[in-house]
């Protein structure tokens, strides 16, 4: 099996996919890609939160020439252009200077139209990402027999890589998404079974933020702890940018990425008489939005609340309106409701 060390390595403008530990975070822009300063904000507000990368739909030929104004806006992060259906997008933004192309194999059309895009890749020297989905895989190879849950997915990919490797290209990045956890799960398996190229991870169709992050997490962390996986996103019918950090709260939680807030709230209980839950909220996004990696908890009892954070860099316990702020174990003070927020920032500061 090829894990995420052991993989090729494949170039995405400065960023390397493959052939080492880093897992790089992406996500996708949702607005159309002709809406230049739209766009660009949303990709650097993206970059901000810690994406490294960043995929563009390509629905006509101005979204594809927008890529040239749209990287002279942004902070320097690649760009995948995601094509269906029309070849000619994907020349079009490889010509408008994108760093990287998604073709989905089930829907692009002739040989000699990949061969194409093949040429100008190699050309420019810009990856390929064989992207297959479960709605929209290569109907010509299935033919009512899976006997392997996962192998329709990788078998479509296949053919598709195949192709490309025909043409002596090789710097390629798959995804196999189904929208059913279990199914991609086997899928990404095969592939690392059976290849050794830059393997994306997610799980297509997710839903929205409540069912994506159950899902995701189900289907995501299997692969990421066996060492399969080279980057990730974390689908949602969310903005962008919760998207980002849902991977960066995953990829934290697995000891896959260290320079990320640790934040603990308990689920509260009859015991609680403070206003915990918009307090954690916020403190929670003050954390995430500063980068401060620190361990930092939030709780709502003062009978076990200091106890069960003992190992918190920084906490607060609750009770009858009161908040207990402590480290380490030692209280530091005693603040009110009202005053806790404040005095909280102001010790996350001194750490």
């Amino acid at each position: 099996m090829f894990t995420r060390e052991k993989t090729r390595q494949v170039k995405v403008g400065n960023l390397l996919l493959g052939g080492n530990e880093h897992i790089a975070i992406q996500s996708m822009a949702s607005v159309k890609t002709s809406k230049i300063e739209e766009v660009s904000q949303q990709i650097n507000a993206c970059a901000a939160a810690g994406a490294e990368l960043m995929r563009c739909s390509c629905l006509d030929f101005e979204d594809a020439s927008s890529f040239k104004e749209i990287k002279k806006r942004i902070c320097g992060i690649p760009l995948v252009a995601d094509i269906h259906f029309d070849y000619r997008l994907a020349l079009a933004a490889i010509e408008a200077g994108v760093d990287a192309i998604r073709i989905n194999p089930g829907n692009i059309g002739e040989e000699k139209r990949i061969e194409q895009v093949v040429k100008a890749c190699q050309e420019r020297r810009i990856p390929v990402r064989v992207g297959v989905n479960g709605g929209s895989l290569d109907r010509s190879i299935y033919h009512g027999t899976e006997t392997i849950k996962g192998e329709y997915l990788f078998s479509s990919a296949m053919k598709h890589i195949s192709l490309l490797e025909k043409y002596g290209f090789h710097d390629i990045v798959i995804s196999l998404k189904g929208s059913d956890v279990l199914e991609t799960i086997a899928a990404y398996r095969l592939a690392a079974e059976r290849l050794d190229y830059p393997l994306h991870l997610g799980v297509t169709e997710a839903g929205p933020m409540e069912t994506s992050l159950i899902r995701s997490a189900a289907g995501l962390a299997p692969l990421l702890i066996d060492g399969i996986g080279n980057t990730i996103r974390i689908s949602m019918s969310e903005e962008p940018v919760e998207e980002i950090k849902a991977c960066a709260r995953l990829l934290h939680d697995l000891g896959l990425k260290k320079d990320w807030p640790t934040f603990i709230s308990c689920p509260t209980c009859g015991r609680t008489e403070v206003n915990l839950l918009p307090l954690a909220k916020r403190i929670r996004a003050y954390l995430e939005d500063h980068k401060i990696c620190k361990t930092v908890a939030i709780m709502g009892c003062v009978v076990n609340g200091p106890g069960e954070a003992r190992h918190a860099d920084l906490g607060a316990a609750g009770g009858k309106g009161k908040w207990v702020i402590f480290k380490k174990e030692q209280i530091l003070k005693t603040v009110d409701d009202s005053a806790i927020y404040d005095a909280l920032i102001e010790e996350i500061k001194a750490l």
